[in-house]
């Protein structure tokens, strides 16, 4: 008898935790619309994300209509939904291709209509700071799209897309294995709180 018990008290505190996480998100869409200027790591508290919004709370929290809808630019990090439950990552490099290192190792300049195909997001996103300006870096768009054509040795833990991306970045990077390992690299990165908004693209 206690063992249902305790499943139910375990699912009452998961629903809380999630409704809170929600109201935080909820919260912090509402100070995006009222601030005018970027938001920068300093202005954080310490128990607040960097990432104010990623692109699951996007799914699962917010009205899309109301979503913010940006273009993408030279150098902005993109991504989208891979398996329901994972994160693809690439750069913008303009003329509507992104540059991604693909599961098979090889790193391809692809179109957008591409870069979404036999995966399962529908929808690509972008970082942006909190007035919905993309983050951008030409240099890094440079350094991706240098590198199309080449090999590396994909591991989905070690050597990802994510990874990939930070490469762009720092030539000397650390071990980065998750898109929010990057997420919070990018946010210490430009110094802003980062939104995942919808691509306009």
């Amino acid at each position: 008898m206690a063992l249902p018990l305790l499943w139910l008290g375990a699912a009452a505190l998961s629903a809380l935790a999630v409704k809170e996480m929600a109201d935080d998100r909820e919260n912090m869409q509402n100070k995006r619309k009222r601030d005018y200027k970027a938001l920068t790591l300093d202005e954080l508290s310490e128990h607040d994300s960097p990432i104010a919004i990623y692109p699951s709370d996007i799914l699962t929290s917010f009205d899309k209509s109301n979503a913010s809808k940006v273009k993408p630019q030279v150098g902005a990090i993109i991504c989208c939904g891979l398996g329901g439950v994972l994160d693809h990552t690439g750069i913008y490099v303009g003329d509507d291709t992104i540059v991604e290192l693909s599961g098979s190792g090889l790193v391809k300049a692809i179109s957008t209509q591409r870069f979404l195909k036999e995966r399962s997001g529908k929808q690509i996103y972008i970082a942006c700071d909190s007035l919905s300006n993309p983050l951008v870096d030409e240099n890094a768009a440079i350094k991706a799209a240098e590198q199309v054509y080449q090999y590396y040795e994909y591991n989905m833990m070690d050597n990802n897309c994510h990874r990939f991306i930070w490469r762009c970045f720092e030539a000397q990077e650390n071990e980065l294995t998750t898109f929010k390992t990057l997420s919070y690299k990018l946010a210490k990165y430009y110094n802003r709180i980062i939104y995942w908004d919808i691509c306009d693209c």
